[in-house]
């Protein structure tokens, strides 16, 4: 074993101590030695170790001492036990208690390095699953408005609910980012955290997706393959594009919240789950709802903790922050740069944020990211091709062809157009007609023809 790993071993025999001192450190490893529990426990408080080795029968404080005080500083750090008083019960204690092996005097060396050579590569698995599950979870999230704060808030109250969370906002907000906090934040944290993104699966493969198949299910379903919901069970599933689920699948994916179990394809028998989902949407439900394209009772289950992310335009204040974030450690943004970014409207929100930094980032000359190269990537609204010009001759008399229609048709045709003009968005609809979110559904829930009483 090669490197500069740091070795506390403690061993209250002083022959047996030096024999170890010296043959962990011919196995290029740095050793620091003690004489006893209570200084091993002392040392791990003030320096940091990759392994502990300490031998079980010590004065002042014992070997199962010293592996409870090195579990509670560290869990994931290996420590070794050493015994020439060694029993089948004290190795199935110290085990059970996180102990990585039991060694017996006299120790063999031969054994000793290939303990070492296994820790090592442990500690390299235990660091990758780290650096890939922070890549899946997503890293921190920057909050510099009023707005993203709240939505943090609201995460931080509803985490450790079991309670389905659903989370909208235009595409590169950063609703994944939200469904990672969530689980972060939920006492399944050390659980699976399973993304699935259901607009990018062809629907014949979705439903294998999320609820796997059996062997001989369809062609080339060689054998049992577990979905999604199986993986995540015990943890979290995102489903990203909810939206996008055909009627079908709308209904199977209901029956799993309600009833927590669900079949695989090709298969007869119900499979248990205990799933948290989190659902994320940049579609207008409410509106999909009224036209037919999504089951009302299905956005009920998904809509428990709503969540809605504002686009980064309405949260100006962060742009500079998020883009300091996103830059490469070693350059910063000059005046101009930020003035400029901050000027942007940002269509793509916080993902084409983190494109556009990170372009600069890498074309830049030296340290420091100018004005002129941010304003080259920005595309602004004026650069679009100009419409044909028209000339519109304004009516004599505007409401002229309002005359003799009844009031209902009057009222249905001005709803329909405000719909269209807010791409379908209820919410804004209704704050421009100056009507609540529910009696605009009502309107729209109205047959042609009939006037509801009190209208």
């Amino acid at each position: 074993m090669t490197g500069r790993d740091v070795v506390l071993l403690a061993d209250d025999d002083p022959l047996s101590r030096e024999f170890l001192q010296e043959a962990i450190a011919g196995f290029g490893l740095e050793v620091h030695a003690v004489a006893d529990g209570r200084e091993a426990i002392d040392a791990l408080g003030e320096r940091a170790f990759d392994v502990v080795v300490t031998d079980l029968k010590m004065p002042r404080a014992d070997g199962m001492e010293v592996l409870a005080a090195s579990k509670r500083a560290e869990p994931d750090r290996a420590v070794v036990l050493v015994t020439a008083h060694g029993t089948m019960h004290t190795a199935v204690q110290a085990l059970r208690q996180g102990a990585d092996d039991i060694l017996e005097k006299p120790v063999v060396l031969d054994e000793l390095e290939l303990l070492f050579e296994r820790l090592r590569s442990k500690r390299r698995i235990l660091r990758e699953n780290r650096l890939l599950r922070d890549e899946a979870q997503g890293g921190d999230l920057v909050v510099g408005s009023r707005a993203l704060q709240a939505v943090v808030d609201l995460v931080q109250r509803v985490a450790r609910s079991k309670a389905t969370v659903l989370v909208r906002g235009e595409s590169g907000t950063g609703k994944e980012r939200i469904a990672a906090m969530v689980h972060r934040l939920s006492d399944r944290a050390q659980a699976p955290f399973v993304k699935l993104n259901c607009a990018a699966i062809p629907e014949p493969l979705l439903e294998s997706e999320l609820f796997g198949h059996e062997a001989g299910a369809f062609t080339g379903a060689a054998r049992r393959r577990e979905g999604r919901f199986e993986l995540a069970d015990g943890g979290t599933l995102f489903l990203d594009e909810v939206g996008e689920m055909s009627a079908a699948m709308q209904s199977k994916l209901l029956r799993v919240l309600q009833e927590g179990e669900f079949e695989r394809v090709g298969g007869g028998r119900p499979v248990l789950v205990d799933v948290r989902v989190v659902a994320a949407t940049n579609r207008d439900l409410d509106a999909a709802v009224a036209a037919g394209r999504f089951r009302q009772d299905l956005l009920f289950r998904l809509d428990v903790v709503p969540v809605f992310l504002p686009p980064l335009r309405d949260r100006p204040e962060e742009i500079v922050p998020l883009a300091r974030h996103f830059l490469r450690p070693g350059l910063r943004l000059d005046a101009a740069a930020e003035q400029a970014l901050a000027g942007y409207g940002w269509p793509g929100n916080v993902r084409e944020l983190q494109n556009v930094v990170q372009r600069v980032g890498l074309l830049c000359d030296g340290d420091v990211v100018t004005g002129d190269l941010v304003r080259r990537w920005l595309v602004p609204a004026a650069a679009a091709p100009p419409a044909e010009r028209t000339v519109v001759l304004p009516a004599a008399d505007p409401y002229a062809a309002l005359i003799g229609r009844p009031l209902a048709e009057v009222e249905r045709e001005l709803v329909a157009r405000t719909l269209r003009h807010c791409g379908g968005n209820r919410t804004r609809t209704a704050e421009l007609l100056g009507i609540g979110v529910r009696t605009l559904f009502n309107r729209l829930q109205e047959p042609a023809g009939i006037v509801p009483p009190g209208s």
